[in-house]
């Protein structure tokens, strides 16, 4: 799979492609119903599956406080991509000038000049151009005039209700993993590079390794019992905590996973923690010693699930 980004970076060898555009936030099993049916043309008329996408998000860009928090990183939607038959990945930087362009020129430098798409797949609600004054009906026209099909995103149910992002956050949330693993199509997860802490886990016991979760906002907050994978050729078990670590001062969201039966130094190491059992809400402890005692529960507690699952 291919990473162009930026409009500067898009040559010659980049122009002819079935595409759609999008956050994809969490490549779910709608967005993953799209680039199925993406691939599918694609195959049939010969074209690269191209995925058009922003950094940071539209949202992000022009609210940064108030937009949601994000399913997936940037190199953690790569990471699922490539596994979903998409051949390449355009990632514009939204910045003024992407956004300073109207809908018009959105589609003339983008889909005709920059990638001179064939094949489009869009949702029935895509808005785009500055004060988003774009739509389906002007891509349909556009489509029309230059040549391309536009086809609108199936709409794809788990139960009776769509697949969103915005509804796995609020099942995440809510602490309901089980809902949004089976709207994700996996245990959601999340990656990152093992960093030094201040070491207070060793002290009583837990050793934890740390991840920066580099993140403005972090979709699950609390305590897990997790799978960590990135070490061994299987995953290992242990228990995790998310979150800014009120007892002890924190200030910034910390993934912090206490691995079981584990004792080697994995620092540097890229590492990818699925959450798999909400265990409790994160609270401040009036003590140390209070901390120390409810970290040894929650140890307990992941275990027993972790056999239990195992039955």
């Amino acid at each position: 799979m291919e990473l162009v980004r930026g409009l500067h970076n898009l040559r010659p060898v980049h122009l002819g492609c079935a595409a759609t555009i999008g956050s994809f936030d969490g490549i779910h099993l709608g967005h993953q119903a799209v680039l199925a049916q993406l691939a599918e043309q694609g195959r049939e008329r010969r074209l690269p599956v191209t995925l058009i996408t922003f950094e940071p998000q539209p949202r992000e860009y022009f609210a940064p406080q108030s937009a949601p928090p994000r399913l997936t990183r940037f190199r953690e939607k790569l990471e699922v991509l490539r596994h979903c038959q998409v051949d390449r990945v355009v990632c514009l930087r939204f910045n003024s000038y992407l956004a300073g362009l109207t809908a018009d020129e959105f589609i003339q430098r983008i889909l005709l000049d920059g990638l001179a798409v064939k094949y489009l797949v869009v949702g029935d609600d895509f808005r785009f151009g500055r004060e988003r004054a774009g739509n389906h009906a002007m891509l349909e026209q556009a489509g029309n005039t230059h040549g391309f099909p536009v086809v609108t995103t199936p709409t794809f149910n788990v139960g009776t209700q769509r697949v969103s992002s915005t509804r796995i956050r609020s099942a995440l949330r809510e602490g309901d993993l089980h809902t949004a693993a089976a709207l994700l199509g996996r245990p959601f997860w999340m990656s990152g590079r093992v960093a030094h802490g201040d070491k207070r886990g060793r002290t009583i016991g837990f050793p934890t390794a740390n991840i920066f979760l580099h993140r403005t906002a972090v979709p699950v907050d609390g305590v897990f019992a997790v799978e960590m994978r990135g070490l061994d050729n299987r995953p290992i078990a242990g228990v995790a905590n998310v979150g800014t670590r009120p007892t002890v001062g924190g200030t910034r969201a910390l993934l912090e996973v206490h691995l079981f039966d584990f004792d080697r130094d994995i620092y540097g190491r890229h590492v990818q923690v699925s959450f798999l059992k909400k265990l409790r809400a994160e609270y401040k402890f009036e003590s140390f010693q209070m901390l120390k005692q409810q970290i040894r529960r929650d140890a307990q507690q992941a275990r027993e699930f972790f056999r239990e699952t195992a039955a």
